[in-house]
């Protein structure tokens, strides 16, 4: 399995990797890197099939994914702090699981630890909305990843939701849409998985961050998932939706400085 695309920067201070959501890439990492000013090590990564990473058949399961991550961490850093959104927050507890003594403290953007809703998880995401995805995917890959872009800053103030789009469609066009199969692999990964029993043991520092608004992960789906991990913190940002670090880069930034200072 070869490496995946990372870009690093800066010099000095604490390694973060950031690890973006489903159909984006590390480019959108951008402006949230610009607004943490200096004293980081930046580190982004493109997740398999998405930006300048290969889409590798032989590694489709989550696993091997993951492991995919670990590798092209593992020749950059021995020691960081974790940064994932969305489907990237999915990857981010994967490789607290697998690797607890890498990671210093986790950060996790609109992410949740199970993505459908169940009859013990009412937070999730309605199972229509996936099949609505899934069914888009098989017939126009490029509409599907554009309505899904605008679904993520529903609830957002108009002049702001141009504002993300602009940001998440920009990522795509500079730095290159992501794979189907990636696509396809990633919804069938946030259908199926289901991170809720391991959260107990994970020991690292934790800041869930949720948008008020959003529509893909429910707040208290969030704040679920800060209240089962044993050292983390719960902060919902209000007016932002799925894209807090886009639509409300400043109070992001100001929050993830905080936490892990």
């Amino acid at each position: 399995m070869s490496v995946l695309h990372a870009e690093v920067r800066g010099r000095g201070g604490r390694d973060l990797v950031l690890l973006h959501g489903w159909g984006s890439n590390l480019r959108v990492f951008d402006s949230f890197t610009r607004a943490l000013g200096p004293g980081w090590r930046t580190i982004a990564v493109d997740l398999p099939g998405h930006g300048r990473s290969n889409w590798d058949p032989r590694a489709a399961v989550p696993a091997a994914q993951t492991w995919r991550v670990h590798e092209t961490l593992a020749a950059i850093t021995e020691r960081y702090c974790l940064l994932g959104w969305s489907l990237g927050g999915q990857f981010a507890l994967d490789l607290a699981t697998a690797m607890p003594g890498a990671i210093e403290a986790l950060v996790l953007v609109s992410s949740t630890a199970k993505f459908l809703r169940a009859r013990d998880w009412p937070y999730g995401t309605p199972l229509q909305l996936m099949r609505r995805l899934q069914a888009w995917l098989d017939v126009d890959t490029g509409r599907t990843v554009d309505d899904f872009l605008a679904l993520q800053t529903r609830g957002t103030a108009p002049r702001t939701a141009l504002q993300v789009q602009a940001l998440l469609r920009g990522a795509l066009e500079t730095h290159g849409n992501p794979a189907r199969e990636a696509l396809r692999s990633g919804l069938a990964r946030l259908a199926e998985s289901d991170l809720r029993e391991g959260l107990s043991q994970l020991q690292a520092p934790a800041l869930v961050i949720a948008g008020r608004e959003d529509r893909i992960v429910h707040p208290y789906a969030s704040r679920a998932l800060a209240a089962a991990l044993p050292r983390a913190r719960y902060a919902l940002l209000a007016g932002a939706s799925h894209a807090p670090f886009l639509s409300h880069t400043a109070s992001c930034a100001r929050l993830v400085r905080q936490f892990l200072t």
